[in-house]
């Protein structure tokens, strides 16, 4: 194993607890969907074995998420297999424009404002809306830079133009923590900085290193970006973490990809035998990032 995922590998397990459920998630949603979406539990081991991850801990992240409605589990003779369930699916679909497509580049000069009605369970509400990207001007004013939900009884809707671009600048700095969000992101490219300079050097790899560190790369990008709420680039300060971070992650992504799919060509297998191709949109991923050439597999 090169040293590079060591080193991540290390990094990952310095984290406690581990959240094996989670990582399990991100492998599901970042190889497995986009090839058919279903894969044997022995490929999931082998998969998590790298990962230094027991089978214990992974049939016991599987049992859960397969009661809480993320998983669903079926068995052929003595093999059992795994795929999303609906819930899962769709929290991912929803997940994979935000980490691969990346963030709008144009911002139509207005925001979209809900002010909260009386109603209950508004925690909940409140939660769904900043799932959705809005951020909070107040306990009952919410807002985002583009229309994100449709009409509904627990709010009022309303359409806003600010005074001019230090306004609209203003308010985004009142609403959304940025702060804290550019900090993941210096977090990530601290992390993986070195990843690439390691693929720049021309570091020796293998196909299963290019799948962990795949994994890995998108699942500590996903704890980024899935809390940012991926604002027009006019809206935020300058220089943006998150510019960084996304072409980072873009760049080492598509380098590791060939080794670690003939990983997955060669081992992952499904209740059929071989996992399909990729389906037609897997290829679009992080398209904006230049394409690159750094290093091959051995």
């Amino acid at each position: 194993m090169a040293a590079f995922v060591e080193t991540l590998l290390d990094r990952f397990h310095e984290r406690t607890p581990i959240r094996a459920g989670s990582l399990i998630v991100t492998v599901f949603g970042d190889a497995v969907v986009p090839r058919g979406g279903v894969l044997s539990l022995a490929s999931l081991h082998d998969i998590m074995r790298a990962f230094r991850i027991s089978d214990t801990l992974v049939r016991t992240a599987l049992s859960r998420l397969v009661s809480e409605g993320w998983f669903e589990r079926w068995k052929v003779g003595r093999n059992s297999y795994y795929r999303l369930a609906p819930q899962g699916q769709e929290a991912f679909a929803q997940a994979t424009q935000r980490i691969y497509a990346g963030p709008p580049q144009d911002w139509q000069g207005t925001f979209d404002l809900l002010l909260l009605e009386a109603v209950q369970d508004r925690g909940v509400l409140k939660a769904r809306l900043t799932e959705a990207g809005y951020g909070s001007l107040s306990a009952d004013l919410l807002i985002a830079a583009s229309a994100s939900v449709e009409k509904a009884d627990s709010f009022l809707k309303l359409s806003a133009t600010p005074a001019d671009l230090p306004t609209a600048q203003r308010l985004v700095e009142r609403a959304w923590p940025l702060a804290e969000i550019e900090s993941r992101y210096a977090r990530f490219i601290d992390s993986y900085s070195g990843t690439l300079a390691a693929l720049e050097r021309g570091t020796g790899f293998t196909n299963l290193d290019a799948l962990l560190v795949r994994i890995l790369l998108i699942h500590d990008y996903r704890r980024a970006v899935l809390k940012d709420p991926q604002l027009p680039v006019q809206l935020l300060p300058r220089p943006w973490a998150g510019t960084a971070a996304r072409s980072l992650c873009g760049t080492i992504y598509k380098t590791l990809l060939p080794a670690s799919e003939r990983w997955i060509d060669a081992h992952a297998q499904n209740d059929e035998g071989a996992l399909p191709e990729a389906d037609s949109g897997f290829r679009q991923r992080f398209a904006s990032i230049p394409p690159v050439t750094i290093s091959k597999a051995v």
